[in-house]
């Protein structure tokens, strides 16, 4: 006979977060929660990259916005369909919502930003401003 499937206190919810595992995993009931996923920042001399892991994740539930300096990225994973009849004895892939905002050091070409997903990674590329190399200018 299946365990029963009860509330979880939100204590119970923040220590599992804390500590990755849960306090009492017999009585978890498959929820939402927070999380973040992993993400690499890096850049070369003419572009910053974003990579994101966003397996499972269709595009239609990802949304990226770019204010100023400040690119957010947010997005959220659903519970899957194959598994919403099922009594869950133990779920450790993510649902829920997240935000991730990266501050941007520069100024960025706006209109050239590109964002791709290939092999559950989104790859977005944001091209550094180039603002024109200071100079003395000679009077004639």
């Amino acid at each position: 006979m299946p365990a029963q499937l009860t509330q979880v206190p939100e204590l119970e919810r923040f220590i599992d977060r804390f500590f990755g595992a849960p306090l009492f995993p017999n009585v978890h009931s498959p929820m939402e929660t927070a999380w973040l996923p992993p993400l690499d920042y890096t850049e070369n001399e003419n572009a910053f990259m974003v990579r994101l892991e966003v397996p499972g994740i269709p595009k239609e539930n990802l949304d990226i916005n770019l204010d100023g300096l400040v690119l957010t990225i947010t997005g959220h994973r659903e519970l899957a369909k194959d598994i919403e009849k099922e009594n869950v004895i133990v779920q450790e892939r993510a649902m829920g919502r997240f935000v991730r905002s990266i501050r941007l050091p520069v100024p960025i070409v706006d209109n050239k930003v590109e964002a791709l997903v290939h092999d559950g990674i989104m790859t977005i590329t944001l091209p550094k401003l180039t603002i024109a190399p200071k100079s003395r200018i000679t009077i004639k």
